[in-house]
């Protein structure tokens, strides 16, 4: 019997600040694509009356507040928002606290979703209608420090930067030093964590269970443990209708999707393949990963997936919302994708049918170990800049200020934490213009729950990992729904940062080597070589002769690629 559609409702925005209040740039001014996405404080809910009254301001240069108040300008670029009756992205939570704390109003000149926001974004710096305040991703900001458009925030950074965020940027390999241009800070980086994007395995446990099989230790277990989830009926209803592996049309994480879902960067890195990344080849030069040979086995592996009807045969025309529709209904056993995805498609999946049970597993090769995951040459995805003609420039750090403390701040009160995380199943923290957060928090955060769970003592766990250890327990105790199984999925003893442990313990993460700002060639060319790229690896995985990639190699050189990696290499010998 030929697969039969599923279609159920619409997916919410995908994730995309580090799930327990690590920064990687959603939800304010121009959203970087992920790494990933990343999330912060993002908590069970309260459930709590009323709203709990945030410290009082400092005197000082940190969080004083305006006398009078002031106002100032952005732009924004946002995921879905939810918000209780009456409120909007100009009343809510945040522009109550930010008026009553910092004496700051906050106009938005306009307000995008995120598939329109890179354009937009630069039609509005080539209009020259600037706001105070705005995001702008690496390439805007040389092109903006050159215009001699935006401001040298050094002083201000220096002076009114916390000793909370001053940390934050210090752990952030590289961050301030990537918005620092002839020793001046031009912009204050939206770091979040390379760990938070490293790809994950999640597979149907329950699915593993009862067909017998065991956990992947190599490529070959994943392909084989594909072939039994499309052919030997693991949802039990007699019908051909389930497929082995996830895949959406926007293939990676580079692609304007965020890599969270149906993405191939986790497959791929299983034949020692690196797409979308710069990699140090055998001669110790820097090349580019997608057109490495190592891509024509994996891509060869895909097209037999595919052929054998193992990947949904509309994957092409499917965003990862839409692909993850197929998770959601239960018909898809494996995706690669991110480690916070158990709060969204595979939360679904879990709300549809109690007895799915995602399970996070490492990367495999195929040799029989662990593969070296990819992750980002660099954690910051975006950059905010203080227009040259700012009246309050200092406001954008005292703003960052805030953020840092109502979310981690360690004397910050639990329920002041919660009223500007999520409340009522309705995020809150992304309706913040201006982002600030611990890079690789996640990752302690788990330590910590882990750790408390052993003991059955959270009494050292500070708010946000008191909720993860809350989900945690629940679930362990039989009593938790839906999304405490989401959130013990990522922080519990077996959630996917555990197998994010494991990555940073054996040492087996692969950053980028290249994290420069785009090079001329790569300005002008890298959009076209993209786009090329996609459509080959797409056809190939539907049918097209293998060695479509070999005349895609060669194009991608001729058409700007060997210039491009010129230009990298000499990046990479002055560096």
């Amino acid at each position: 019997m030929s697969k039969n559609k599923r279609w159920s409702a619409a997916l919410a925005a995908l994730l995309c600040f580090s799930l327990v209040a690590t920064a990687c740039g959603a939800g304010g001014g121009a959203e970087p694509a992920p790494a990933a996405g990343e999330k912060p404080a993002a908590s069970s809910d309260s459930g709590a009356a009323g709203t709990p009254e945030a410290p009082a301001a400092d005197a000082g240069p940190y969080l004083g507040k305006y006398d009078p108040p002031i106002e100032i300008s952005t732009v924004r670029i946002v995921g879905e928002l939810k918000f209780k009756e009456g409120e909007d992205i100009d009343n809510n939570q945040w522009t109550r606290s930010l008026s009553e704390r910092l004496g700051i109003k906050v106009n938005n000149q306009w307000v995008v979703k995120n598939e329109q926001g890179a354009e937009k974004m630069n039609v509005t710096i080539a209009s020259g209608d600037l706001p105070d305040f705005y995001q702008v991703n690496a390439t805007q900001l040389h092109q903006l420090v050159e215009a001699g458009q935006v401001m040298d925030i050094t002083d201000i950074y220096e002076k009114h930067a916390t000793p909370l965020v001053k940390g934050f940027m210090n752990d952030a390999t590289n961050a301030l030093a990537s918005a620092t241009f002839g020793g001046k800070l031009m912009a204050f980086p939206s770091p979040g964590s390379t760990l938070d994007a490293a790809p994950i395995l999640w597979i149907r446990k329950d699915w593993l269970d009862k067909l017998g099989l065991p956990e992947p230790k190599s490529m070959a277990d994943v392909l084989a443990t594909s072939e039994a989830f499309t052919t030997k009926d693991p949802d039990g209803n007699g019908q051909n209708d389930t497929y082995g592996l996830a895949l959406s049309k926007n293939l990676f994480g580079t692609n304007g999707g965020s890599g969270a879902y149906g993405a191939l960067e986790g497959f791929m890195n299983g034949y020692n393949a690196y797409p979308q990344t710069w990699v140090k080849t055998a001669d110790g030069t820097l090349g580019f990963g997608s057109v490495q040979p190592e891509m024509k086995t994996a891509l060869a592996a895909l097209q037999t997936l595919f052929k054998n009807g193992q990947i949904d045969r509309e994957f092409g025309v499917k965003d990862e919302a839409k692909a993850g529709e197929l998770a959601a209904s239960g018909k898809v056993g494996m995706t690669y994708g991110a480690m916070w995805i158990s709060l969204d498609m595979l939360k679904n999946s879990k709300a549809n049918d109690p007895n799915a049970d995602w399970q996070a597993y490492p990367l495999v090769n195929e040799s029989g170990g662990m593969a070296n995951p990819q992750i980002p040459s660099l954690a910051v995805g975006s950059y905010y800049v203080v227009n040259k003609d700012a009246k309050h420039p200092e406001a954008l750090i005292k703003m960052l200020n805030l953020f840092a403390e109502l979310q981690f701040g360690p004397d910050t009160p639990a329920d002041v934490w919660q009223a500007h995380s999520k409340v009522d199943g309705i995020e809150i923290w992304p309706y913040y213009p201006f982002l600030v957060g611990p890079p690789n928090k996640n990752l302690g955060v788990h330590k910590n729950v882990v750790a408390a769970l052993e003991k059955k003592d959270p009494s050292g766990l500070n708010a946000e990992e008191t909720d993860a250890y809350n989900n945690s327990l629940a679930i362990e105790e039989g009593r938790g729904d839906p999304n405490a199984w989401g959130y013990d999925k990522v922080f519990g003893r077996k959630g996917s940062y555990e197998v994010i442990k494991r990555y940073v313990e054996n040492n087996l993460l692969k950053p980028g080597e290249f994290y420069g700002v785009n090079t001329p060639t790569m300005a002008e060319r890298s959009e076209t070589l993209r786009k090329m790229e996609v459509e080959t690896v797409t056809k190939i995985i539907l049918g097209d002769p293998i060695d479509t990639f070999d005349k895609f190699v060669a194009d991608w050189k001729k058409l700007g690629g060997d210039q491009i990696t010129k230009e990298v290499n000499e990046w990479y010998t002055s560096r």
